[in-house]
């Protein structure tokens, strides 16, 4: 695919602040790219820079070759969707989408058969005389996609669109949004903390901290292959061991729990596993898995995500995530159970 925007050693500086600090990517044409980080990371600077609300201090902002430098906001070939979406509350559905087509002095008819097209793309057929504040919370997040997607952007930025949205609308939220992405096809450039929205809907993912991108993956490689610490720790759930000392090929955790992990070719700080890479009362071929001993502490029934807090015998804790179907349903706190995890899902850094 073509590359509809590069961003090149992009920087932005406010006094002695860098929010955002030589950063240098691109989005391919067409696709759903997520930047994904905690509050204070830069993440909506960026956004912002790429809109053109903020100027940048170094670097460079290219949507299909072509500089934006000096170009104001209104004139980029880019609009954006604000996590409270900024709709007009004196106004219906269809006076909302056809806002800037009328302002573009487009002629009526023109506006008409564009407004109705967009509100059926969005599956909002029949509401274009419904006033805002009638809607629910979803219909209201697709009418300011659709008022954003009638003007025919090259690329859309949302801006954290579903943090006011109750948990279950949200989930809702996270399929429409990328069914409605691929069926449209427009390139989405979307901002967001919450880590779930991202992997579910993204083609790539950038991981932002500290005004810098630490890793730019699909959302499987993120979660399965993290390149460091922070992506290991932001990204998904893990258990996170310190690293006292690597004598050979074994390695010690700070409480002096002990296990091999071969191939290493530096002193590791810092371990990770995740939940669901243990293996309870593991059996049969244990080449290259280690096994020992926990106590669980309590488990955390969440429905076909039960997890268990269990402690080792060097006073480790574990999150231990149950498989689904498994038989494990007289498991009690006090139990002890001996726990695998083979070398693979070790990631150290």
């Amino acid at each position: 695919m073509d590359k509809i925007l590069e961003v090149k050693n992009l920087s932005k500086h406010f006094d002695k602040f860098t929010a955002v600090d030589n950063i240098d990517f691109f989005v391919e044409e067409g696709g759903f790219f997520s930047i994904l980080g905690p509050s204070g990371c830069g993440k909506t600077t960026l956004l912002r820079m790429i809109s053109g609300f903020i100027q940048e201090s170094e670097g460079d902002i290219l949507i299909k070759g072509e500089s934006l430098k000096g170009i104001p906001p209104e004139k980029r070939p880019v609009n954006i969707v604000f996590q409270n979406l900024a709709l007009f509350p004196m106004m219906n559905v269809y006076e909302n989408v056809a806002f800037g087509l009328k302002r573009k002095k487009l002629d009526k008819e023109e506006i008409e058969r564009l407004v109705l097209d967009m509100l059926s793309r969005v599956g909002l057929e029949g509401f274009e005389k419904k006033k805002v504040t009638e809607l629910s919370g979803g219909q209201r997040q697709r009418v300011a996609i659709a008022r954003s997607l009638v003007m025919k952007p090259s690329i859309l930025l949302l801006d954290e669109p579903l943090g006011a949205l109750d948990r279950q609308l949200r989930e809702h939220m996270k399929v429409e949004l990328k069914l409605l992405q691929k069926e449209i096809g427009t390139t989405f450039i979307y901002i967001t903390h919450d880590q779930s929205e991202a992997l579910v809907m993204s083609d790539k993912v950038a991981v932002m901290n500290k005004g810098r991108f630490e890793q730019i993956d699909t959302p499987q490689n993120l979660y399965k292959n993290p390149k460091t610490a922070f992506v290991a720790s932001f990204v998904g759930e893990n258990n996170k061991f310190e690293i006292a000392k690597q004598d050979g090929e074994h390695l010690t955790t700070s409480s002096g729990w002990k296990l091999r992990k071969k191939g290493l070719d530096f002193s590791p700080k810092e371990m990770y596993i995740r939940p669901e890479a243990f293996i309870l009362e593991p059996s049969g071929d244990l080449e290259d898995t280690e096994v020992f001993k926990t106590k669980v502490k309590t488990i955390l029934f969440d429905g076909s995500n039960t997890k268990i807090s269990a402690l080792t015998e060097q006073n480790d804790e574990l999150l231990i995530s149950l498989p689904q179907n498994a038989q494990f349903d007289d498991l009690k706190e006090g139990d002890t159970v001996n726990v695998g995890v083979h070398q693979d899902n070790i990631k150290c850094f």
